[in-house]
């Protein structure tokens, strides 16, 4: 089993099509995927999540969601809100080693590294299960701020990069999408393994998993 933790450098980055987009890629390739979003915010019992699109976009349909709470907030200030229990380091953990028979284990977290998904950040996460994280980058201004931040609380806490992925793209990139692009590798130190393009979550599931792998780097696989 591989298991890849995604991160955003902030939310709405497109963490959610990029799970979807990954999951596609590795089916692709032969391989089995399960999906797991420990916690999912802002969304009512019964109505579909994140899951629901990855399942709707790749077409996998193993996924674990651990806790859900309505308001559109922080995991864990959600969880108080409501009066909800946090979710736990250790039963997080236990629950993604349940998925262990599949070849890829993808974990979407909730906005950046640091956002508490209950009593942990992603960050704990990672350090527990010893799991890459790889980083989805907005396009636009800000991105190498936020992403430099991001890859340099990695490595100051030991936990490997996969690399970066750009997660909407503009069909038309202004100059300081075109920079970043290139700045991206150069200011971080990671590479920038795929580039999703900005709309493909309308996209029908016949067309996004035929196009999918072609949005990250051909010799690269998590």
């Amino acid at each position: 089993m591989s298991i890849l933790l995604i991160s955003g450098t902030s939310t709405d980055v497109g963490k959610t099509i990029v799970t979807a987009a990954l999951a596609a890629t590795a089916v692709a390739a032969g391989r089995t995927v399960a999906v797991c979003k420990p916690a999912q915010t802002g969304i009512a019992p019964g109505e579909p999540g994140d899951l629901a699109e990855v399942t709707r976009l790749s077409g996998v349909t193993r996924t674990l969601e651990l806790a859900r709470y309505p308001e559109p907030l922080a995991p864990d200030t959600a969880a108080r809100r409501a009066g909800m229990p946090l979710l736990g380091l250790a039963e997080t953990a236990s629950a993604i080693d349940t998925l262990r028979d599949a070849d890829l284990v993808l974990v979407e977290g909730a906005g950046g590294l640091l956002v508490r998904m209950g009593e942990f950040t992603l960050l704990d996460l990672a350090q527990k299960i010893g799991a890459p994280v790889l980083v989805v980058a907005a396009a636009g201004l800000g991105t190498l701020n936020h992403s430099e931040l991001t890859t340099r609380l990695l490595a100051a806490s030991g936990v490997e990069c996969a690399g970066l992925v750009i997660g909407s793209w503009p069909s038309e990139p202004g100059l300081a999408e075109r920079c970043n692009r290139d700045d991206l590798p150069r200011i971080t130190g990671e590479e920038v393994r795929g580039i999703v393009p900005a709309g493909v979550g309308k996209w029908s599931q016949e067309r996004f998993t035929v196009t999918a792998p072609s949005w990250f780097e051909p010799k690269w696989c998590p």
